[in-house]
């Protein structure tokens, strides 16, 4: 079940946030004015953890225009979350998603992918888009496998944090049809 974040359960945001392994990176390449990628595994997996975010700016998502959070619960457990907003670019930005890690791969991140392009599109925005890091090769598989295309890189996102210093941001964009 798939429901909105509001003053009576938006305590479990963060609950989803888990460690997930880094099994390789996503090199992009553009040339003749198209994004391709290759794909490089570690020869060492290894896991990584965003920090917990504080709370307090939950508020701002709580029947707010142009913000959501919607959580996916099974048995009264939150198993999973996805914060976006609208962006100026009239993409509804996806600022982060997460599954527990017992959770992944039975569908709950294609479930709130799914929830966020219905709200995206009652928005009357153009489509996703994301950024994430490009050692975080599951998860750039991921969006791909839903239909996302990378849409650029920046490699200087992230440096002036010495321990992700030399990752590089990857944008990802799921454009809706025509018709929207």
């Amino acid at each position: 079940m798939i429901v909105w974040m509001d003053k009576t359960n938006w305590r479990d945001y963060g609950r989803a946030n888990e460690p997930f392994k880094l099994i390789g990176r996503l090199l992009p390449r553009f040339e003749a004015g198209c994004w391709t990628h290759e794909e490089e595994l570690f020869a060492l997996p290894r896991e990584k953890r965003y920090p917990s975010e504080p709370v307090l700016g939950l508020a701002a998502y709580v029947d707010s225009p142009g913000r959501a959070v919607f959580f996916f619960y099974e048995a009264e457990q939150c198993l999973g979350q996805i914060r976006l907003r609208t962006n100026w670019n009239r993409f509804a930005f996806i600022e982060d998603l997460a599954v527990s890690a017992a959770f992944r791969g039975r569908g709950i991140g294609g479930a709130l992918l799914c929830e966020a392009e219905s709200w995206a599109r009652q928005e009357g925005l153009l489509g996703l888009m994301l950024e994430t890091q490009d050692d975080n090769l599951l998860a750039c598989r991921f969006y791909l496998k839903c239909g996302f295309t990378l849409g650029g890189a920046d490699r200087l996102l992230y440096s002036a944090f010495e321990e992700v210093r030399h990752e590089t941001a990857l944008f990802f964009y799921l454009r809706f049809c025509k018709e929207n």
